[in-house]
């Protein structure tokens, strides 16, 4: 599975790229998927419907199918998150997955970075960020994107790959 993950602070511009990196290469005629790092409890499911009240009456995976799409949901009841790498395991095959988060993985990364948030870079402390794309001109060992130059960025993950 070829993998490549987006990284930075909040406000960073992780979204951001993430998006028009999928669409990007999409255009290019390659199948992505992606995973995104929540920090926080999150819910994609809305009270009333079954779904939630199969969740709330103690399922602990509940499967939602229609001709349009298919989700699958599970609540963890007080076990630990699973690994990257378990979640990979369950994504059907694909040529590329963008990873939204997951800083301290060990998978390669590009660190995204907007000046006006103060953060310092990631990157020279952490040898599995390849490049940078920043809205500013950070001076590094390693590439660095303009955040915006969403094609430069997508053929460097690419290279990086093997696509």
């Amino acid at each position: 599975m070829r993998l490549y993950g987006v990284t930075g602070w909040k406000n960073s511009g992780k979204t951001g790229l993430m998006e028009r990196l999928v669409s990007e290469i999409t255009a290019r005629g390659f199948t992505v998927s992606t995973v995104k790092h929540a920090h926080h409890s999150f819910d994609v499911d809305q009270p009333g419907k079954d779904s939630h009240r199969h969740r709330l009456a103690g399922a602990t995976q509940v499967l939602l199918a229609s001709r349009n799409r298919v989700a699958l949901m599970t609540e963890l009841r007080d076990a630990e998150e699973p690994p990257l790498e378990a979640l990979l395991a369950q994504l059907a095959p694909c040529d590329l997955v963008l990873v939204e988060g997951y800083k301290r993985d060990r998978h390669p990364k590009i660190e995204a970075q907007r000046a006006a948030t103060g953060q310092p870079l990631i990157a020279p402390d952490d040898p599995t960020i390849r490049a940078v794309a920043s809205d500013a001109a950070p001076a590094l060992d390693r590439p660095v994107f303009h955040l915006d130059d969403t094609q430069a960025v997508a053929d460097f993950i690419l290279r990086e790959v093997g696509l």
